[in-house]
């Protein structure tokens, strides 16, 4: 398979296109920040480009890249390596995206942990949520590849939320993947409210 999109089915360009609307609308991704990839053999994959404006994705804002770095690399998203080796240490990961919900990046900067209290969140993302501390964010893109999925074998789950940072998720299906980041900044959400009902 080349690097040229057409070789990629078009179905999976408008189920990358619908997610990534869906998630910016709803304020997970920003103008530039944020990546959304799909596995299309055992070591390829596509990934946004580094200008990807995410909500109008389309086959000129992805492109197709090996698991193994080469030039193509320079045109795809600083996260490309962390997503390249989800891939290689997850076999199950069809999809894989990178968000920063706003609920969810601002209730990791004052917690350790989140203890969901809602009835989906509780039931779907379990009764703990370990917030990873990246501690020195000024190395953040030299450790992160190898220290994202670390956590995530660590944590048994297939997402990770990054203090101050966002949330990383992996699933066989597209929409779940974005159902359970949509779920984890809803839990922080509700967390949230609760905090500032009770202060008043």
């Amino acid at each position: 398979m080349s690097a040229h999109f057409n070789d990629i089915d078009q179905k999976l360009v408008s189920a990358m296109r619908e997610v990534s609307l869906s998630m910016f609308r709803k304020n997970f991704f920003g103008i530039f920040h944020g990546s959304i990839s799909a596995r299309l053999t055992y070591n390829q994959f596509v990934i946004n480009r580094r200008q990807a404006v995410f909500d109008n994705i389309n086959q000129h804002s992805l492109i197709v890249l090996n698991t193994q770095p080469d030039y193509r690399w320079n045109e795809a998203s600083v996260d490309a390596t962390i997503h390249s080796q989800i891939y290689q240490q997850y076999k199950n990961a069809k999809f894989i995206a990178y968000a920063m919900p706003p609920h969810s990046v601002a209730y990791s900067l004052k917690h350790d942990k989140i203890h969901p209290i809602d009835f989906f969140g509780k039931q779907i993302l379990g009764d703990e949520i370990e917030i990873w501390d990246p501690q020195n964010y000024d190395t953040w893109y030299q450790r992160a590849s190898q220290e994202i999925s670390a956590h995530i074998a660590k944590n048994n789950k297939k997402f990770l939320v990054v203090k101050g940072y966002g949330v990383y998720a992996f699933d066989r299906d597209l929409h779940a993947l974005a159902k359970k980041i949509a779920l984890v900044e809803n839990t922080c959400k509700i967390l949230h409210l609760m905090q500032n009902a009770m202060i008043e």
